[in-house]
């Protein structure tokens, strides 16, 4: 069965021969490669290009071990370019693998060459359309795009999305292939199961083809085990400290949606585990985990004051199934999921995405009623910006009770702007305003119908 990456092969169709490198860009095993190699691959041969002008290297299969040196990579490249009149298409699969090598000219004293060097040859030739993946965000987000001086473009992939999610689900249970609609023409109870299962296991595409509980679960705690893990590791040469990014990931998953910082995170290590670790190793391997794509970091604003704070920030896991595997499946019924959910779906929309907070004041009046002033901070889940739009954001399980209604909506009360103030429900209800022209909406309806935010 086909999972149309529909999003991502529309970018790469848009940005075809227009001189630059693609970067495709997204943590290991979430279909970079399937989206390269299978879907843009067929789209090419019914474009009427030849398979033999597809030029394809997998660097992490072992048989192409050879061309992880660039020099290796840049020659067998080049011996398959033999037509100087057609056009060829290279995919460069986990670029990440190639290595370093001394440059034979200047010895080890002089500047290394990389894949860099390799692709940025051969952009120079006019025929050739180059496309590469990689799984790490220091290697190409930052690094090369710098090195490439803007001839490069980045096309992040993410886990699958609940709208694609649930696009499969219903091919592979229902046989039903069709454009997405909301409200479904479906039983209810479809797209229930269907969510239940995104919280679960959440959208890396391989565990959608696995059928039982235990399989999925098993395949999720290898991946994070035996590749995830051993990346990092391997990457930043962390030798005897295994364990400490395991407790470290433990604790991650166990506050998804809380204001964490690597100095409460140190004084848990001392609490919890009697382990003493510093703040700045503890913020180091957060950013490993970062430049992995593992988990985001979602930083702090004062929608008041217009700033930003370092400390604390929150995290969310870049795929939920992955999260739930770091703790054995127990918390998977908690508001923090959604939140992490709707976190995903709006960063992979190409928001800008802020945890907002809002310092004001409240009065109280003490037993022999003296008035009191108090500073008083509250929080908005999301602050969403795209160009010149914003969007204020509040995740909330239910909001069926007068008082829980006002709870979630104090913050954004407290909003005087006229930009649009949402929250987003678990329950599947009709989208309505109330009378300061908040918006409510089920987060199904939200995830499934990208419109939903203009209405």
């Amino acid at each position: 069965m086909d999972i149309i990456r529909k999003q991502y092969l529309d970018q790469l169709i848009k940005k075809k021969d227009n001189g630059r490198i693609k970067i495709i860009t997204g943590i290991r095993r979430c279909g970079k490669s399937y989206l390269l190699f299978q879907l843009y691959r067929r789209y090419l041969l019914e474009s009427g290009v030849m398979s033999s002008h597809i030029i394809e290297m997998p660097l992490d299969e072992i048989d192409n071990i050879r061309y992880r040196n660039p020099f290796e990579l840049n020659a067998y490249i080049k011996s398959r370019i033999r037509d100087a009149s057609v056009r060829y298409y290279v995919f460069i699969d986990e670029i990440q693998f190639c290595t370093e090598e001394d440059n034979p000219y200047t010895g080890s004293s002089g500047a290394k060459v990389t894949f860099i060097d390799t692709l940025l040859g051969l952009m120079r030739l006019p025929n050739v359309d180059i496309y590469v993946t990689g799984s790490n965000s220091k290697m190409l987000s930052k690094e090369v795009l710098t090195q490439f001086r803007d001839r490069g473009d980045e096309i992040h992939v993410y886990p699958l999305s609940f709208a694609e999610f649930w696009a499969a689900y219903q091919q592979k249970y229902n046989g039903i292939s069709f454009p997405l609609r909301f409200p479904a023409a479906f039983p209810s109870a479809s797209i229930s199961d269907a969510w239940r299962d995104y919280c679960t296991f959440g959208g890396m595409p391989y565990v959608f083809s696995l059928d039982t509980i235990e399989e999925k679960s098993q395949y999720l705690k290898n991946l994070f085990a035996e590749t995830y893990l051993k990346d990092i590791i391997e990457r930043h040469d962390i030798r005897n400290e295994k364990g400490t990014l395991d407790t470290l990931l433990d604790f991650i998953s166990s506050a998804i949606g809380s204001l964490i910082s690597p100095s409460k995170l140190t004084g848990r290590f001392l609490s919890e585990n009697k382990t003493r670790i510093s703040h700045s190793t503890i913020a180091k391997y957060l950013d490993y985990f970062e430049e992995a794509y593992i988990l985001c970091n979602a930083k702090r604003y004062d929608v008041k004051g217009s700033r930003y704070f370092s400390a604390p920030s929150k995290y969310y896991y870049s795929d939920l199934g992955l999260r739930n595997a770091r703790l054995n499946f127990r918390q998977t019924e908690e508001p923090h999921i959604m939140e992490n959910i709707i976190y995903n779906d709006l960063i992979r929309r190409g928001y800008n995405v802020d945890v907002g907070i809002i310092n004001t004041s409240q009065y109280t009046v003490s037993e022999n009623g003296e008035r009191k002033k108090s500073r008083l901070t509250l929080e908005v889940d999301f602050v969403v910006n795209h160009g010149s739009n914003r969007y204020y954001i509040q995740s909330a399980l239910h909001i069926d009770d007068p008082a829980k209604r006002e709870q979630e909506i104090r913050s954004l009360n407290h909003i005087d702007d006229s930009f649009r103030k949402i929250v987003v429900v678990k329950d599947n209800i009709v989208p309505w305003h109330d009378e300061k022209g908040i918006l409510y909406v089920g987060v199904q309806e939200f995830l499934l119908n990208e419109g939903v935010l203009h209405l």
